[in-house]
């Protein structure tokens, strides 16, 4: 097996972080469940032009925190009886909720399945300043001055969170779902949202991240991996703390949006796939949050992937989430 550039792996799998943790994270996220649980709920689904004959496709839109309007595709098996389970999907940093079509094969199984887009990005959700499309440049840092300033409320990925807890309730909300079997699953950045809105709807049943981002960042930085999807940590110093006489503060303020702290919270049973090999998302910062899981886990080491289509992942992700 070839070495990982990161940590051994006897050494991954005792490793829990370096990012600070707020004094307060416990009572931040309190508080921001209980803005989204406050939102009055206005959901509207449109029909959407692609349709077939086992599943009904709708665009799903709520208004989430803050005031923006967030999009979903939602799909329905026609014939299914119900209450059935269903499944959330969440896509990777700067995407969108995909093709309808790719959905088609949990619908053929009798899911219910909402895919999200994320603010700002390729999707058809407003982002929090309530303009339309692609704005996904610097979504780590989108709200740090504020929080830098005594308002942490204003992290946008504290928002994106929200998004897959709120989306989560609608759905075990629907009819036709049974809200003891839901689901959820993406990599990336989706793997960083299935580990949050595990956390953050403690009723999800199965959970299923591939490589997630949002973990560990002063980790990330100490490895000299700011770059990619992480290089806006160096920009933002270069720009706004280039003597890094803040980085303290700037590393406990990401904490908030840190999936490594959020992680104790879930209760879903896990299934965590990684790539030894990732310099995207290094081994160690999946490590942080996967270690302080503590609900029935468990981890698919790929010792030679990195950050990339990893072979037989989304069988095995299929099969795990069809024992819903």
């Amino acid at each position: 097996m070839p070495l990982t550039f990161d940590f051994p792996l006897d050494r991954l799998k005792t490793y829990t972080g370096i990012n600070p943790r707020p004094a307060d994270f416990d009572a931040y996220w309190d508080s921001a469940l209980a803005e989204m649980r406050a939102l009055d709920g206005r959901v509207e689904l449109v029909p959407a032009e692609f349709q077939t004959a086992t599943a009904e496709c709708f665009h799903l839109y709520f208004d989430g925190v803050g005031g923006a309007r967030v999009h979903a595709k939602l799909l329905r098996p026609r014939h299914a009886s119900a209450p059935h389970p269903a499944v959330l999907l969440f896509h990777g940093y700067s995407g969108d909720s995909g093709d309808w079509s790719d959905k088609l094969n949990y619908v053929g199984q009798g899911f219910t399945v909402a895919a999200l887009d994320c603010r700002g990005q390729g999707g058809l959700s407003e982002d929090r300043g309530g303009v339309s499309g692609n704005t996904h440049h610097g979504h780590i840092i989108r709200g740090l001055d504020d929080a830098l300033g005594g308002r942490p409320e204003k992290l946008l990925f504290r928002q994106i969170f929200l998004d897959t807890a709120q989306l989560a309730r609608i759905v075990m909300q629907m009819p036709e779902v049974d809200d003891a079997r839901v689901g959820a699953t993406g990599g990336s950045q989706g793997g960083a949202l299935t580990v949050a809105c595990a956390a953050l709807e403690p009723r999800i049943r199965r959970a299923a991240p591939v490589f997630p981002f949002l973990s560990d960042y002063k980790r990330v930085w100490e490895m000299d991996q700011a770059v990619a999807a992480y290089a806006e940590l160096k920009e933002f110093f270069r720009h706004f703390d280039p003597t890094h006489e803040r980085e303290e503060r700037i590393f406990e303020q990401l904490g908030y949006v840190d999936i490594q702290n959020l992680a104790p919270r879930i209760r879903a049973e896990v299934l965590w796939t990684i790539g030894l090999m990732d310099t995207i998302c290094p081994p160690s910062t999946q490590f942080a949050a996967y270690n302080k899981i503590t609900a029935p886990k468990e981890m698919v080491i790929y010792p030679d992937f990195g950050h990339e289509g990893l072979p037989g992942v989304n069988d095995h992700i299929f099969r795990f989430l069809m024992e819903l």
